[in-house]
């Protein structure tokens, strides 16, 4: 008997991927609206496949990610996103997910993404290069040189944040968020917090 989890902060989302997932023969489905539910649930339930958002309260996606792979816990991953595949597919192909599924996409898309992932292949769209213009190649690359924490308070700080918000929200220090903070307008090369978030929505980070 097929099972499976559904981790969403949105319980429209949820409730669309349900059906997908009813359709393609599972039929015990959890849910969670938050990251940090994860791994307990993984654990009580075992289930066949994990349908995992990338942004949600408490706990995000790509730590999720990490956190099955240093858990050792054996659950194919299926990521399902609104963000950017441009900047998030290879992140989460590398961190163990074995697809990557825009939100903007048809749900047929998730359905071929389900039934390859359950037959034992990947699923990951083509992107495009070629097409990018010198400027977005420049930035693309350097979002790729953020490691996922940083590209995770990065997208907090776009967020509009704050420093203890976002110390609270992925504890850790604040002082350590105030070092990041710095670092990360360092490496993206904007002189300022509004700058920051600017430079966000235009490589669609948030």
């Amino acid at each position: 008997m097929k099972s499976a989890l559904i981790v969403d902060d949105h319980p429209v989302v949820r409730a669309a991927v349900k059906i997908v997932l009813e359709q393609e023969g599972f039929k015990k489905i959890h849910e969670a609206s938050s990251g940090n539910e994860v791994m307990s649930l993984l654990r009580e339930h075992s289930p066949d496949l994990l349908v995992l958002d990338l942004v949600m309260p408490s706990l995000d996606g790509l730590d999720v990610l990490e956190r099955i792979k240093t858990g050792e816990l054996s659950c194919r991953v299926l990521t399902f996103s609104s963000l950017d595949p441009q900047h998030f597919q290879e992140r989460c192909m590398r961190a163990g997910a074995l697809a990557y599924v825009s939100k903007t996409n048809d749900l047929s898309q998730l359905h071929k993404a389900v039934q390859a992932v359950m037959a034992g292949y990947t699923y990951f769209a083509r992107l495009p290069s070629a097409s990018l213009n010198n400027v977005q190649h420049s930035e693309t690359y350097m979002i790729d040189s953020l490691s996922n924490r940083e590209l995770t308070i990065c997208q907090h700080l776009a967020r509009g944040l704050s420093n203890k918000a976002i110390a609270e929200v992925m504890h850790l220090s604040h002082k350590t968020v105030s070092t990041y903070k710095t670092r990360l307008i360092e490496k993206l090369r904007v002189s300022s917090a509004v700058h920051l978030r600017e430079f966000a929505k235009r490589n669609h980070l948030i």
